[in-house]
């Protein structure tokens, strides 16, 4: 008797778990954060090689690094829509391919994130199978930013900022 009380006890235990999690992952979707999915307009677009490279990039770094970002269903429920959201503001601030008009780190930060395989993320790279470049994708990514670098340089930004 006294294990079927244990048991029933354990079973409402996870039903009131189970209920509030299901009322705070409701409560969450109203958080605005998130949600506004805007893609600024181009300013300035910097020019790639060819077109190649410039799918490279935008395979493995446009999302959060030019103003065309493609945003996923589940970039409309709450938490991802946190994270995503962050990470393209981020991103953007730091370096913005669509932005070329504007101040942008140096060419040598801006390789040394790809090479070292810190860009793009590891949890960006689970869900993007394109953006999980090889050492080959890699140097011809390097090799057309510096190009880009070399043939139409921005303002450099004082301090980096790498990203």
């Amino acid at each position: 008797m006294i294990e079927k009380v244990r048991h029933a006890s354990w079973k409402k235990r996870i039903a009131w778990l189970v209920a509030v999690g299901i009322v705070l992952f409701g409560l969450i979707q109203l958080v605005p954060y998130g949600r506004s999915h805007d893609n600024p307009p181009v300013t300035q677009a910097a020019k790639f090689p060819d077109a190649e490279t410039r799918q490279l990039f935008t395979d493995a770094c446009g999302d959060c690094h030019s103003n065309l970002t493609k945003w996923p269903w589940y970039s409309n429920i709450a938490p991802m829509s946190w994270l995503i959201q962050n990470h393209v503001d981020e991103g953007r601030s730091k370096f913005n391919v669509s932005e070329w008009n504007k101040p942008q780190p140096d060419v040598g930060d801006v390789t040394e994130q790809i090479s070292s395989g810190e860009m793009p993320p590891w949890n960006y790279k689970l869900i993007h199978k394109n953006a999980r470049l090889s050492e080959s994708e890699q140097r011809k990514l390097i090799a057309a930013l510096t190009a880009i670098y070399a043939k139409n340089p921005p303002s450099i930004r004082v301090g980096g900022n790498e990203g």
